[in-house]
């Protein structure tokens, strides 16, 4: 008798748990059209490029430096581009939270990109955001281990020696296409478990692992519109590093907040909810007061 109420229980409690799961859907390449084209919107009303530049120049600055120190980096600047696949769908935590506010018809800032780390899903995305950071030093390594393998140690002696290399020798040949089915395995795995959990995580407050399941999911019921993503996402990258980088800074906010949009395309909403967080109170401070207001404990007296 216990064993069957035992049952019983597992049995409601499964029921409910799939009650509970996210409601995947259907879409075509039309809703992917309608997610870029949120986002792009999003991004003109919130343009979020002169953060960018502020992440972007300093990494490069810092490649740069190695250079001029005598370090070859020239085989690792497409890796590196690449990676950006890997990482972004973390490092575009805050492109939700201003999508999100700003499609519950408020006029976010800059600061609303921080609310994130008040949410109470944050220590979950933290973790799925070690996992992508984990995978990208993983394809870095592997991508640095394929070249070596292809030319040896020997580093080129400038950018037209790299590009000869590449482009007309067996070995460039062969390090191009292993490079680019290697990196695709990559990017495919990190597409697989992140097309859609950090929204999911951001707007539902779930867990990573449950997070990570729902993005599967997606996967598998869309394959033929998320593989178009994947090379929606591998194009614009491309095309976003082709003038020294600074296409970035237009590319990475504007699939940051497509896929947000993406994310609402997918996944049915909630009958309940979450509502907003509030706004962290900030005290406004007048500019004549500059730059006094620096240093708060001076004022006490």
């Amino acid at each position: 008798m216990a064993t069957s109420h035992g049952n019983v229980t597992s049995i409601a409690q499964s029921a409910a748990d799939t009650a509970a799961a996210p409601i995947i859907r259907t879409i075509g390449l039309a809703e992917l059209g309608r997610a870029l084209r949120r986002g792009w919107d999003d991004f003109k009303a919130v343009p979020t490029h002169a953060i960018i530049l502020c992440i972007i120049y300093p990494v490069l600055g810092l490649m740069l430096a190695r250079a001029v120190l005598g370090y070859s980096v020239m085989p690792l600047l497409f890796p590196l581009a690449a990676g950006f696949a890997l990482i972004g769908p973390f490092a575009a935590l805050g492109l939700y939270e201003m999508s999100r506010r700003r499609e519950h018809g408020e006029e976010p800032t800059a600061w609303d990109a921080l609310e994130v780390v008040r949410s109470p899903s944050f220590s979950a995305m933290l973790g799925l955001g070690v996992l992508l950071l984990a995978l990208f030093v993983t394809w870095v390594a592997t991508a640095q281990a394929i070249y070596i393998a292809a030319f040896g140690y020997a580093g080129a002696t400038g950018i037209s020696d790299f590009v000869t290399r590449v482009l007309t020798t067996t070995q460039g040949w062969w390090l191009i296409v292993v490079g680019c089915g290697v990196g695709f395995l990559f990017a495919l795995v990190a597409l697989c478990i992140s097309v859609v959990s950090f929204p999911l995580m951001l707007d539902r407050h779930a867990g990573a692992g449950d997070a990570m399941v729902s993005s599967l999911r997606a996967v598998a019921r869309n394959p033929v519109p998320m593989a178009a993503w994947g090379l929606i996402v591998a194009a614009l990258l491309v095309a976003g590093t082709l003038p020294c980088f600074v296409g970035l800074a237009i590319v990475i906010p504007l699939l940051g907040h497509a896929t947000w949009h993406l994310y609402r395309e997918t996944i049915e909403p909630e009958l309940n909810p979450q509502p907003l967080p509030p706004r962290a109170h900030r005290e406004r401070k007048p500019a004549a007061d500059f730059p006094a207001n620096l240093f708060p404990w001076r004022q006490k007296g």
